[in-house]
């Protein structure tokens, strides 16, 4: 066992999301130069006994490195999962037992990855997703689809973004497809321009609607004014429009009763008034 196999822990499979498990073990076995044991197996010879020292020391090193492969496969599942594969004494044999199991049989991946593949050729990016939400997306599809034995290149994954974006990306689209090499254009380059594009659009539309709202305020504040002056004005109206009526009090003596008569233009207000023994007529 490598010392860097003593710093890395295994990802623990406890039967949910089987395909990235898969995945974080394929990098595992690979980085530990295992991967060929887990996939084709240690193959045995007939006779062993014709063979020479070397081949028989090449054989034992291939066991020795089939049983550290398997010991990390045990290790990398949950207990209640353990059981599954605790019969296998191979390698090749327990990841098989799992793949089988959480993938299916052969005919159920090849179901599976036809209808993976219809759902890359029919992805589409919707109206409300950012370019990075949509990539990661795409990024996880085709990633199953290499789990079920189909790598998808780079150039592929780069010409579905470009046809499947929406509308609202179509100015830099054409620009890339007018000034980049598609063929050589790498799909951390696209996203990259892709989202710039994204910011510059998306602050152009934050400051049209800063602008249409101060616009709005404005023209609230204006009518305010309007409205203000106008009241104003009214009232102006109505102060010089009693100053020019005709103020007029009389009062009357009628027996021991007076009353005091106001006018203003054509409305009267009459009030009583006792124990006064005069006419007085107050004209203003």
């Amino acid at each position: 066992m490598s010392s860097l196999a003593k710093q890395i822990s295994v990802p623990i499979f406890s039967g949910q999301n089987y395909d990235y498990w898969a995945i974080k073990m394929k990098t595992y076995f690979q980085s530990q130069k295992l991967w060929e044991i887990v996939e084709k197996g240690v193959t045995l010879p007939e006779d062993s006994s014709t063979s020479s020292s070397v081949e028989k020391g090449k054989l034992e090193n291939k066991k020795a490195k089939d049983s550290e492969a398997l010991y990390y496969i045990q290790t990398a599942v949950a207990y209640h999962i353990f059981p599954r594969i605790s019969v296998a004494t191979s390698a090749k044999e327990a990841w098989s037992i799992l793949q089988k199991e959480y993938q299916g049989s052969a005919k159920v991946r090849i179901i599976k990855l036809q209808t993976l593949r219809r759902d890359f050729e029919n992805m589409k990016m919707k109206d409300s997703e950012t370019i990075d939400e949509y990539y990661t997306k795409v990024r996880e599809l085709v990633n199953q689809l290499k789990v079920y034995g189909e790598d998808i290149p780079e150039k592929r994954v780069v010409e579905k973004l470009l046809i499947s974006v929406t509308g609202k990306y179509d100015p830099i689209v054409t620009t890339i497809e007018e000034t980049k090499d598609i063929t050589t254009l790498t799909v951390t380059e696209l996203v990259g321009s892709l989202e710039a594009y994204e910011k510059r659009r998306s602050r152009r539309e934050e400051n049209s609607l800063e602008n249409a709202f101060q616009s709005k305020l404005n023209m609230r504040s204006q009518n305010s004014n309007r409205k203000e002056e106008n009241f104003k004005s009214t009232m102006r109206d109505k102060k010089k429009q009693n100053k020019e009526n005709t103020y007029h009090v009389v009062f009357v003596k009628e027996q021991t009763i007076l009353r005091r008569i106001v006018i203003f233009g054509e409305n009267h207000n009459v009030e009583i008034a006792r124990d006064l023994d005069m006419w007085k007529k107050i004209v203003g």
